[in-house]
């Protein structure tokens, strides 16, 4: 079990970008491999009930080690985030951001297993402005490389073979200007050959795998039936003796009796009232269909169609259709707005290829998010100044001034 441990904290690890060490200490990986997999949306309690020595919990494992298999396609993030990166790259995501279903009810299990700690409101506006600031500068040295990448990308304008990029990378620059270096990038190229020949190995056994867990879900099952069962034997051979040995037993029993006859009568009485109650609005709601309709029903209805509109116009980017929504690594191709008809190798540059991406309009779709999203923020804002407006009428004695 220690040496799953370990291996789910070098594996989670480089999902998360950290960089893992033999010489942490084990309380410290089995921590966080908890927090990792609490994060992710792995709910099952038994898990975070293991010790914190890794002295116990390999099956708990095996199976938070499939269910990330399955749910995070772990393997395939491995490679895409280990691959040689031979051309200029950059991240591009217009798609909504949301939390798995999963992670609805992580809360409770953290707060129960120890996961999460109470810290200072104070100590959280620090960690906030240090955020905000660690932002500002990455977003600073993040302009400045892209303006460097332009000027590799205009210097070697017209160089490259491929007439459809027609520019050399950082990578293929620095070979020109070290050639001595392709020995090193050829053993990195060696490597992941060698990773996905390993994955391709691995994706020809993977129905084993899946079947051998199956075996061991059932098993799992199975004994948590005969342990569930034991505990209602027990359970069941307590209660006689407890009876016989109280004399009070049976008094109890009789007013459990009453008392479950009692609530009985009373939820009749309750349904008979809410069948009656609805009857009752449901004729006031005819009566105030009639009135709404003698006063000019039609013409409420039509500005309320109307509003309706209008707010649906400002999501239409939200009923794009799907491959609008770009997500993923996209490599970065300069693209003049006068290009020259000839490169410096006699070729004319070829039109861009149907899946590239432009600039412009993930500015524009990020615009469009942005915009959408102070809107709501405005209007979550108005929400909670009403709320706090009427929980303030209902203090007396007291003066709220809204800022």
């Amino acid at each position: 079990s220690l040496d799953f441990w370990r291996l789910l904290y070098t594996l989670l690890q480089q999902i998360h970008g950290g960089k893992w060490t033999e010489s942490d200490a084990t309380d410290n990986q089995i921590r966080f491999v908890k927090s990792a997999l609490w994060y992710h949306g792995y709910g099952r309690p038994e898990l975070y009930r293991l010790p914190s020595d890794g002295s116990a919990g390999s099956r708990e494992l095996l199976l938070a080690f499939s269910w990330l298999l399955h749910r995070l396609s772990l393997l395939e993030q491995l490679l895409a985030r280990n691959r040689v990166k031979t051309g200029d790259e950059t991240s591009v995501c217009t798609c909504e951001d949301g939390l798995p279903d999963s992670q609805k009810g992580g809360t409770e299990i953290a707060a129960e297993y120890g996961l999460e700690d109470r810290v200072d409101v104070r100590y959280l506006q620090w960690l906030s402005g240090r955020l905000r600031f660690q932002w500002r500068s990455l977003h600073a040295q993040h302009q400045e490389q892209c303006k460097l990448l332009h000027k590799i990308h205009l210097f070697t304008s017209g160089f490259h073979m491929d007439q459809i990029l027609g520019h050399f990378s950082v990578t293929e620059t620095d070979l020109v200007r070290q050639p001595e270096n392709y020995k090193q990038l050829l053993q990195l190229l060696e490597s992941e050959t060698m990773q996905l020949e390993a994955f391709l190995e691995w994706k020809q056994l993977e129905p084993v795998y899946w079947q051998w867990m199956e075996t061991v879900l059932d098993n799992m099952a199975e004994e948590g039936n005969t342990c569930e069962s034991e505990d209602a034997h027990v359970e069941k051979t307590r209660l006689p003796k407890a009876t016989s040995c109280c004399p009070w037993a049976d008094s109890l029993t009789g007013q459990i009796d009453s008392l479950s006859r009692d609530l009985t009568t009373l939820r009749d009485q309750l349904h008979e009232l809410v069948t009656h109650r609805k009857a009752a609005w449901c004729e006031k709601v005819k009566t105030r269909e009639e009135e709404l309709r003698k006063e000019g029903f039609s013409a409420t209805a039509r500005k309320t169609q109307e509003s309706v509109e209008l707010k649906l116009l400002d999501l239409t980017y939200l009923c794009a259709p799907k491959h609008t929504k770009k997500h993923g690594s996209c490599r970065l191709v300069f693209r003049s707005k006068h290009p020259a008809s000839k490169t410096g190798l006699g070729r004319s540059v070829s039109k861009e290829p149907a899946s590239a991406v432009s600039a412009a309009e993930v500015i524009r779709e990020l615009r469009m998010r942005e915009a959408s999203l102070e809107r709501e923020l405005e209007q979550l804002r108005e929400e909670c100044r009403r709320r706090l407006h009427e929980i303030a009428e209902g203090l007396d004695g007291v003066i709220c001034i809204s800022p």
